[in-house]
């Protein structure tokens, strides 16, 4: 008997009634080439991941704490002391996350399509070019992990150079990616059980190199708004602050007004106030903490972020803003 299984079927006869067997007819052996090159397998651990709510809030959290992080670091102010809550930063996330999400996407359709054309042309080649397509990925891949940890242990010589905590990990990412897609496409070709646990370790350091990579994006987001917010303070809502007792702004675009003794109101008389100093080009960066955060109407390298609570012991008002076209 050949190697080929045989299927008979039997069949009765119209004019003599009995049962003929029918043409055996050979089984046709599944196509090896079909199974997937592992891709799929890869994507569908990296899906375990990021599937749960919790992770996806968490990562967000992050993302928005590290953004605005750097935007209030930029006024001299620790993000920390603010007592922001975590929906606030969880809100604060979109916008530094928008373009890397746009990116990652279009690049995960662009390979995925890759993939397929890659897929489609080894199954049609021979074993030596399968052989050498592997490799050619594999020492790519090892090249730029290589690569990547070495400026990783040159911290302490590039750490200034501005664009370091992108590259490096944008380099280990790039590198770990196309080795364990090599490492996946040689045990789906082998059809080698080994080598799995090779294939989820670099995908971790995948995943590592992208959470790093985006969440530099996200600190230069960070620091590209507060810079876009610093070049026109207009945006920002006009203060106007009444204390008691003197403050030293240390800005010249902060003016400074000595109330009287007794403050007037119209058509009341006058009665002793507590407040003596009123300060005008203010504006109000953020409250938080009970604590209102200042910041003159210009910027300028001499300046600084005033910190009043936010008690009896401050007057406040808001000025209305300017409109070209005010209600008549």
């Amino acid at each position: 008997m050949s190697g080929r299984t045989s299927r008979s079927a039997s069949r009765a006869d119209p004019d003599t009634g009995t049962a003929t067997e029918a043409e055996s007819t050979p089984d046709v052996p599944p196509d090896s080439g079909a199974q997937a090159l592992g891709l799929e397998r890869v994507m569908g651990f990296i899906a375990s991941f990021v599937a749960p709510i919790t992770l996806i809030t968490s990562l967000l959290f992050y993302f928005g704490y590290v953004s605005s992080r750097e935007y209030f670091r930029y006024f001299g102010v620790d993000v920390d002391l603010l007592g922001l809550s975590p929906r606030e930063f969880v809100m604060r996330s979109p916008g530094a996350l928008f373009v890397p999400v746009m990116i990652l996407l279009l690049l995960a359709a662009a390979l995925s399509l890759g993939h397929r054309v890659l897929r489609r042309r080894l199954r049609a080649a021979g074993a030596p070019r399968q052989h050498r397509v592997v490799t050619v990925i594999a020492v790519a891949g090892a090249a730029l992990l290589l690569a990547g940890l070495s400026l990783a242990f040159l911290f302490a010589v590039l750490g200034s150079w501005p664009f370091y905590p992108f590259v490096t990990p944008l380099i280990l990412a790039v590198g770990a990616g196309l080795a364990a897609y090599a490492a996946s496409i040689a045990r789906t070709l082998s059809g080698a059980r080994e080598g799995r646990s090779l294939v989820v370790l670099l995908v971790l350091v995948l995943v590592a190199g992208t959470f790093w990579t985006t969440a530099t994006v996200a600190q230069w987001w960070g620091l590209g708004q507060a810079r876009a917010l610093a070049a026109d303070f207009s945006t920002l809502p006009a203060v106007v602050l009444d204390t008691q007792e003197r403050l030293s702004p240390g800005n010249n675009a902060i003016s400074l007004q000595q109330l009287p003794a007794n403050d007037p109101v119209q058509g009341e008389p006058a009665t002793s106030t507590k407040y003596h100093y009123r300060y005008f080009g203010l504006r109000l960066l953020v409250f938080g903490g009970g604590r209102l955060y200042l910041v003159p109407d210009n910027w300028s390298p001499d300046a600084s972020t005033i910190v009043v609570p936010y008690d009896d012991s401050v007057r406040l008002r808001f000025r209305f803003a300017p409109d070209i076209n005010p209600p008549r």
